[in-house]
């Protein structure tokens, strides 16, 4: 129509943007502005009509109505866009533009938009070409009256097509609304229906016209996005509550105890000992970190640091099995290179076999000697007067990697006031410099530190802070005695 030339063109992707606005925010400003250009055309459209009804003009102010109702609807998405909202269609009213959603490929292009008009006295019924199509009918069996229409749509939709039908042929309520039909072909399509009554000079119901659009892969799409955001939203719960899940595991099988204690109980002479679990992000998965402490029979202290591999609840669910295992062998008088080795045993019948990295110590306060092995992990670090340096580490693959294995075992002689630093493979992997170096660093720090509470809380000011992509834990434990 001539009056649309009078809209302004959208803004290319070069146009001039002010820096200080998002790009939905620019879009957002431009449909406002062409919202009030189309509603200044329709008006110039009603006028031009005056008291006359053809077709052309009629049709016209329908094309008006449906752009004016895209662009509202184009509204509501963007401004959810930008507040972060997902789209909520079923609150949309009418139809909204096919841009937003992608169409079926498998369908073949379907016409959008016909239009019809049933004149009362004559009987006489037009048709565009466009509404043939739309519903599938050979033109040569002519348009659908009135009467044959409604057999044309969908049982449940035909009480209220009828009931719309009659509201606007006797009371001159306008049409408006959603019906489905089913075309010859078998294909069952959604249509978007809008109609008034055109009245004769005295008043009287003379006409019905309609302007009629498919929005059957609009609507398809849409349920696709709901159902793709149903699953998203499911997806995420499920998540959370294993998350939730692993952290409660995680949590009810490290110590207890907060802050340093003295190991075993009572013995100043013994261990002071102090130990941290750094968590990764929010919205990372639990891993299988653990660190322990645990009197053993006797007043040995067994001392230990590992990782799982993997995450959620099965790696936290074979930390909880391998934790278990350990102290209950510990407990037993096992030693540490024996103890790795049966546990290796224990991993390699397990009905969910896991790969572990581990370091376990037992430590001897009356000879002041650690016995440690290792299973593919990082070595203890001992500091002492003011410097430290890495335990000489033993051979040892990781638990459950292969069967028929055995674990080196090593002792280090200790002396009072040394202090002896665990930690997992994770505990630097926010720096590019390794974590082995950051804590040789403290030595100075750890000297002057009264205790072993203070020595960790050194550590946590250089490692903690921050968004951590992995978990990872640290035990210190200084010599008293």
């Amino acid at each position: 129509m001539a009056a649309a030339s009078r809209l302004p063109r959208a803004a290319g992707p070069h146009a001039p943007q002010q820096p200080e606005r998002s790009a939905v925010a620019t879009l957002l400003g431009q449909i406002a502005r062409l919202r009030g250009s189309l509603e200044a055309v329709r008006r110039e459209t009603i006028a031009a009509a005056g008291d006359a009804e053809e077709a052309e003009l009629r049709w016209q102010r329908a094309l008006c109505d449906l752009a004016a109702r895209q662009l509202d609807c184009l509204t509501v998405q963007l401004g959810q866009l930008r507040s972060g909202h997902p789209v909520d269609a079923d609150r949309e009213e009418g139809a909204g533009p096919e841009g937003l959603f992608p169409a079926d490929p498998l369908d073949r292009p379907q016409p959008r938009v016909g239009s019809a008009e049933w004149h009362l006295l004559s009987d006489i019924v037009d048709w565009s070409d466009d509404l043939f199509d739309i519903f599938g009918r050979d033109p040569g069996d002519g348009p659908l009256s009135l009467d044959d229409l409604p057999s044309w749509f969908d049982p449940a939709d035909q009480p209220r097509l009828t009931a719309m039908v009659t509201d606007c042929l006797v009371d001159g309520k306008p049409i408006d609304g959603e019906f489905r039909i089913r075309r010859p072909d078998g294909a069952p399509r959604t249509l978007h229906v809008v109609g008034e009554p055109v009245l004769d000079a005295g008043g009287a119901t003379e006409s019905m016209w309609t302007v009629v659009r498919d929005v059957t892969e609009l609507r398809r799409s849409r349920r696709t996005v709901r159902e793709s955001e149903s699953a998203l939203q499911r997806e995420r719960h499920f998540a959370a509550a294993e998350r939730r899940i692993a952290q409660e595991l995680h949590e009810s099988v490290l110590p207890p105890w907060h802050g340093a204690v003295h190991l075993p109980a009572g013995d100043p002479a013994a261990l002071t000992v102090a130990g941290h679990h750094f968590p990764a992000a929010a919205d990372t998965p639990v891993s299988g970190v653990w660190y322990d402490a645990l009197p053993l029979p006797g007043g040995d202290t067994l001392l230990g640091v590992g990782d799982v591999a993997g995450r959620g609840v099965p790696a936290a669910a074979g930390m909880t099995m391998l934790l278990g295992a350990l102290r209950g062998m510990a407990l037993g008088g096992t030693d540490p290179a024996a103890l790795l080795g049966r546990a290796n045993e224990l991993l390699e019948v397990s009905a969910q076999p896991v790969l572990v990295g581990t370091v376990c110590c037992r430590y001897d306060p009356a000879a002041r000697t650690l016995r440690w092995a290792r299973a593919a992990h990082v070595s203890p670090l001992l500091f002492r007067a003011g410097s430290g340096r890495p335990l000489t580490a033993p051979e040892g693959v990781l638990l459950g990697a292969t069967a028929d294995t055995s674990y080196a075992q090593v002792s280090e002689p200790l002396q009072p006031g040394d202090l002896l630093l665990l930690h997992t493979a994770g505990l630097g992997a926010r720096s590019p410099e390794p974590a082995r170096e950051r804590l040789l660093a403290l030595a100075p720090r750890f000297a002057a530190a009264p205790g072993a509470q203070d020595c960790l809380r050194a550590v946590v000011e250089e490692f903690g802070g921050g968004r951590r992509g992995d978990d990872a834990c640290v035990l210190v434990a200084r010599v008293t005695g």
